[in-house]
């Protein structure tokens, strides 16, 4: 029998991992559920087989779930479908994996069983190919999958390009108005000095400042830098509640849509919950909602009792439910989601550019005054 390596929460939201006995990859999710946990990774092998390759960008996975799809509708055997994927993909890499995935679908494997073998591919599309392999719908459950991976893909795509014009702006003011204090300010310092003047207060700000950057900038920069690798290894985020919210609803859209791919592929809600919370930064929230529905709750409950999502998400999920098009519903409070999301960076992406524009400027502005005030009083004494 196959062992399968398993990361799951426990019902107090932590993290464990082992080795589960199981016949499928699908039966080690039932098994860890009956032990009260909720798997969010399951893969085949003992600890101590390695995975080969890195895995797949979102572009990948949805190019390859879309050729094979498209393949396999016309009716093409699913090991030729990957022979061919091999041949016509121009990545090396892509058509190293599909050839792999053919030589074992010939072989008599699964796909899904074949995928796993590649380290390659998303532990959620794996699960995605398993359910449509035993439900024989694995050609609408890829099509499915390539659209979920589209979406994620576009979605970063749009954060980037958001993010880009005020993080370029932000560098090259600060590469500027560094310019001016390590080379520039330096050069004028030495002839104020020997002016023997009282200089102005700007003046003796922008020298003392210098003077700061030159003998402790150094410190600043690794202290700020440690400081990045702690938050960043723990997780932590600094950010202001505007951009908390927008990040928020990003979460909230991609949990939804991931989930909504996976309830059409047939996966239990459950199940579906604890692969879906990989998503979100924080999971607990997700795994807790999962151990509610196996307690007999309805999923529009679950979120209630969580407290943490608007009252029109637990209103279509209701609806939803009661109507039998949960996956419907999960799909609209993505689409929700993630339209209030980009019109919340459209417009902080509108704000930033003038406001930045404004900081530089003056920033700038004060290292020019502050360099010409001496430089002006030294022409009236002249005079």
């Amino acid at each position: 029998m196959p062992a399968y390596r398993y990361s799951a929460y426990d019902g107090s939201g932590k993290l464990r991992k082992g080795v589960v006995d199981a016949p499928s990859s699908v039966r080690a999710g039932e098994i860890l559920a009956e032990k009260g946990l909720v798997a969010v990774d399951i893969v085949e092998g003992s600890p101590e087989r390695a995975r080969r390759g890195s895995p797949f960008s979102l572009s990948y996975h949805a190019l390859f779930c879309r050729g094979l799809s498209s393949y396999l509708k016309r009716g093409v055997p699913l090991a030729e479908a990957l022979k061919f994927l091999s041949r016509h993909s121009t990545d090396r890499k892509v058509a190293s994996a599909c050839l792999h995935l053919h030589e074992g679908v010939q072989g008599g494997k699964r796909l899904s069983a074949a995928m796993e073998e590649t380290g390659v591919f998303r532990e959620d599309l794996l699960r995605i190919v398993e359910s449509g392999e035993k439900t024989s719908a694995l050609p609408g459950v890829l099509e499915q999958a390539s659209g979920l991976y589209t979406l994620q893909d576009r979605q970063r795509r749009k954060i980037r390009s958001a993010l880009t014009y005020p993080l370029a702006m932000t560098f090259i003011g600060m590469g500027v108005v560094t310019f001016l204090l390590v080379y520039v300010v330096p050069v004028l310092s030495s002839l104020f000095t020997e002016m023997g003047q009282q200089l102005p207060l700007p003046t003796r700000i922008l020298l003392g400042t210098a003077s700061v950057f030159r003998k402790w900038g150094i410190v600043f920069l690794a202290a700020g830098a440690l400081l990045f690798f702690i938050l960043r290894k723990k997780g932590k985020r600094i950010s202001l509640p505007f951009f908390r919210r927008i990040r928020e609803n990003i979460t909230l859209s991609l949990v939804m849509s991931h989930l909504k791919t996976l309830l059409s592929a047939g996966i239990p809600l459950v199940q579906a919950l604890g692969m879906a919370a990989s998503m979100d930064p924080r999971p607990e929230r997700w795994i807790e909602c999962a151990r509610l529905v196996r307690e007999g709750f309805r999923f529009d409950t679950a979120l209630e009792k969580q407290g943490l999502f608007s009252e029109e998400t637990v209103y279509i999920i209701r609806i939803g439910e009661l109507g039998g098009d949960l996956p419907g519903a999960v799909a609209q409070i993505a689409e929700m989601n993630w339209e209030e999301a980009r019109d919340g960076m459209e417009k902080a992406a509108t704000l930033a550019e003038p406001l930045l524009v404004l900081v530089l400027g003056l920033a700038v502005g004060f290292v020019v005054i502050a360099i010409l005030l001496p430089i002006f009083d030294l022409s009236s004494l002249a005079g």
